[in-house]
């Protein structure tokens, strides 16, 4: 296909504003599938885990026909988490497609994103999408997003970006912004003449950078990007130019382009298509495939760095080994740093010990979802509590602090700034928002906003909407409370009772339920005081030939708090661990024997 019949596009939006809802509008509308084909929802969001939450977290490549035009499209992550997979599918597009809500308007992740594809000077189109939605405000979000333009030092050009509204659950687009059903014609119309054509000549040397990495049980190793230059033809013998300076030949074993949602053989493909390549072994992200008589590597585009970690190791409980069917630190290591080769805002450093990793991200939820997918996969291992990553610049101690933006009912104003203080938040700006809200803007050391959103639910009764994004790094903000209460630990090995729950359940509140097997160290529920209790919930009723009257009452039992794997990573405090199985999350102190953690605690005050 001619450059000049291409388009490459990104959608690139805060988090549930409307991409991947949006796409499989443009996929319908296109003629991607057959008239009678059965098409879920959200249907880029391929991977179970997407779908449970509701949220994207990798960026993936679709494509689709229009008038000729191949419209080569990735969807991306709205999360600032996952902000790696937005810049590297970032290095594939000439254009970008900003979506705002009608209704939130600009959010912390807008602002990132759009940040990240002007200084790859590419071009935007503007898509305020849900102006179907009750309290839409559209033409107030174009001026906010105008303003976040010159806020982020745009051209002139980029000023005069093209505005469409649009409603991508009902499927339709248009340049006015009270219209109320179409189709997405406009929306194709816009990214064919505003988005400019690759700008790659197929006659030169072949040339592509690895943007991302996909794999097949049969073929292994996928590298998918766009050609910068040059054709590639299967079989083609080409050169890999390593991140480390490396030169080192290989062989196209096949080609592939994006057609629909599906990965289609091609014989040949030339500058400006987005294509996937099997064959080359150990190829990463970043490196660059070359023709073999002229390897010029391209530069990959900076990806910022971890500012959390924690400590990934191997189950040591007494119920280690009982769900999981990779449990040795081989099997966790290897996992780790396979992890690596497709997770690029990732970091994995060996410790003094053979059985502990300590692994660095990009927040809570980008550590989370690695937990959650190994789970999945049969790991068996435990973590220990979120650390963030300091710095020290010029002789200072620094540390990561974010941009904190809460939207919260007029009443509990008071609530959230009395919660924010306590974390060292500084209040930036206050204003009202549609609908009784009000919009705080804080900003907070990331360590700050560990377990701060159950808090903060709690305060407001679960009507706090939280966004949080990486500022940069500041001086050093002092000590933050921790936890407030203690834990309830389980003082031998055995099955929980009702009997014992019934009696510790004043403490506190539980986490067990009556049949579930406990260890002695296993923390069983939250004390209502700051110190850690001992308590038996595996104590049975005496029996005894005495009746007296009330004895044989039913016990009431008040139900224990599940808590999801975000929950119990913000719940753990330094002497604690979360124990991850396929089956179970339970939490546990790190010496689980009684006596001993006693001493340990005596020495540590001293």
């Amino acid at each position: 296909m001619e450059t000049q019949n291409i388009r490459n596009v990104a959608i690139i939006a805060h988090v549930d504003h409307g991409k991947t809802t949006l796409v499989d509008a443009m996929l319908k509308q296109s003629g991607t599938f057959r008239q009678n084909e059965q098409v879920q929802e959200r249907v880029m969001d391929s991977n179970d885990l997407e779908r449970e939450r509701g949220i994207t977290i990798l960026a993936k490549n679709t494509s689709l026909y229009y008038e000729g035009v191949k419209i080569n499209i990735v969807d991306t992550p709205g999360h600032a988490d996952f902000g790696g997979e937005v810049e590297r599918a970032l290095e594939m597009v000439d254009g970008v497609l900003l979506l705002v809500d009608a209704f939130e308007g600009c959010m912390p992740q807008t602002r990132f994103v759009l940040k990240k594809a002007l200084a790859l000077d590419l071009v935007p189109i503007i898509v305020v999408n849900k102006v179907d939605r009750p309290n839409a405000r559209p033409y107030e979000v174009v001026d906010q997003v105008l303003e976040l333009f010159i806020d982020l030092d745009a051209t002139d050009e980029q000023l005069d970006s093209p505005v469409i509204f649009a409603s991508g659950r009902d499927g339709w687009a248009d340049m006015k912004a009270d219209a109320t059903e179409g189709s997405m014609e406009p929306l194709f119309d816009l990214i064919v003449n505003h988005v400019p054509a690759p700008k790659g000549t197929p006659d030169k040397p072949f040339q592509m950078i690895v943007s991302n990495i996909d794999f097949d049980d049969y073929t292994g190793r996928i590298a998918v990007g766009t050609i910068e230059r040059g054709t590639i033809t299967t079989n083609s013998q080409v050169a890999v130019c390593t991140k480390e300076g490396n030169v080192k030949n290989a062989k196209i074993a096949a080609l592939y382009t994006y057609e629909g949602l599906k990965r289609v053989s091609t014989l040949e493909a030339s500058a400006g298509e987005v294509v996937a390549m099997s064959g080359i072994t150990d190829i990463n992200i970043g490196e660059t495939i070359c023709a073999t008589d002229c390897p010029e590597p391209l530069p990959f585009v900076e990806i910022d760095q971890p500012v959390m970690s924690m400590t990934f190791s191997i189950n040591n409980s007494p119920f280690a080994g009982q769900d999981g069917d990779f449990v040795t630190s081989r099997h966790l290591r290897d996992r780790l740093f396979k992890e690596l080769e497709s997770n690029i805002s990732l970091r994995v450093e060996e410790t003094d010990t053979a059985d502990s990793f300590v692994v660095s991200g990009r927040g809570e939820l980008h550590l989370s979802v690695l937990i959650e997918n190994m789970r999945r996969q049969g790991y068996e291992f435990q973590v220990s509590k979120p650390q963030i990553i300091t710095r020290t610049e010029n002789g200072v101690l620094t540390e990561p602090v974010e941009d904190l933006f809460i939207d919260v009912p007029d009443e509990f104003t008071g609530a959230v700034m009395e919660n924010s203080a306590k974390r060292k938040a500084e209040l930036v700006n206050m204003s009202p928002s549609s609908g009784g809200y009000t919009r705080l803007e804080f900003t907070i050391p990331s360590r700050g906003l560990i377990g701060f959103r159950n808090e903060l639910l709690t305060a407001t009764k679960g009507t706090a909407v939280l966004n949080h994004m990486l500022n940069g790094y500041e001086p050093f903000k002092g000590d933050i409370p921790e936890r407030s209460r203690g834990s309830l630990v389980a003082f031998e090995t055995g099955v929980a009772m009702a009997y014992g729950l019934f009696n510790a359940q004043d403490r506190g509140t539980m986490f067990t339920n009556p049949g579930d097997k406990v260890y002695e160290g296993m923390i069983v529920g939250e004390n209502c005081r700051l110190d850690d209790v001992v308590v038996n919930v595996c104590k049975k009723k005496h029996v005894t030939n005495t009746r007296a009257s009330g004895s044989d009452d039913a016990l009431k039992l008040t139900p224990p708090r599940l808590m999801s794997l975000e929950q119990s990573l913000e719940f753990i405090n330094e002497d604690e661990l979360l124990e991850v199985t396929p089956k179970t999350l339970r939490l546990r102190k790190r010496i689980l024997n009684t006596d001993l953690r006693a001493k340990a605690g005596h020495q540590s005050r001293k």
